[in-house]
């Protein structure tokens, strides 16, 4: 079982013009993501079927002052390695530095996530709690869905208070299969009663 030390996080600034921001697609087992990532790291990785591609080039061009263009660079290919290792049972924990895009707060929210051991749940609840701020309920959940960075900020690890499956910008489905596939990878079960993916409702 391969362990990794903390991911490098990077936040992004509006001063520095990034440049070139590279972009390839990532096949998994649960349907093809997208990846793009600046001279920094990772600054996104969704499943294609999510938003549709251009806009999410708009948005990154926007917020980093660069150019998106097909190719990979050494994170691309970082991030692509680790994603097999994840999905072979590998791997718990991602090494690949992140280039974050997003606010003071919205970091925090993400920060709190990459600390949330594998194999287990949190709630908007607890984050709150954990951020210092009991009232932030709705405001974390909104950070929560402003996550671009899909299964290494593991937010398909947040769950309802009272245990259901909430939002994912990924669908349902892929919640369920990420949630039991890691209780299994740790040797617990899950509650929740989970369906099998059926890789066709990716096409």
């Amino acid at each position: 079982m391969k362990q990794s030390n903390r991911t490098v996080l990077r936040a992004a600034t509006k001063t520095k013009r990034l440049g070139i921001i590279l972009t390839d697609t990532v096949p998994t087992p649960l349907g093809p993501m997208v990846v793009c990532s600046t001279e920094n790291g990772i600054c996104l990785l969704e499943f294609r079927d999510h938003q549709p591609k251009n806009s999410e080039k708009e948005v990154l061009e926007k917020k980093l002052n660069g150019i998106v263009k097909e190719g990979e660079n050494v994170y691309i290919k970082q991030v692509k390695q680790e994603l097999k290792e994840y999905f072979s049972g590998e791997r718990r924990q991602f090494d690949v530095p992140l280039q974050f895009i997003g606010t003071a707060f919205q970091q925090s929210v993400w920060k709190y996530l990459l600390d949330l051991p594998y194999g287990t749940t949190t709630t908007y609840m607890k984050q709150a709690l954990a951020l210092g701020n009991p009232k932030a309920v709705r405001a974390v959940a909104a950070a929560n869905g402003q996550n671009k960075i899909a299964i290494i900020i593991p937010c398909h690890r947040v769950v309802g208070t009272n245990g259901k499956l909430t939002g994912y910008a990924g669908g349902l489905e892929r919640k369920r299969w990420l949630l039991d596939f890691e209780s299994r990878m740790k040797g617990a079960q899950y509650s929740l009663q989970f369906n099998e993916w059926k890789s066709g409702s990716t096409a």
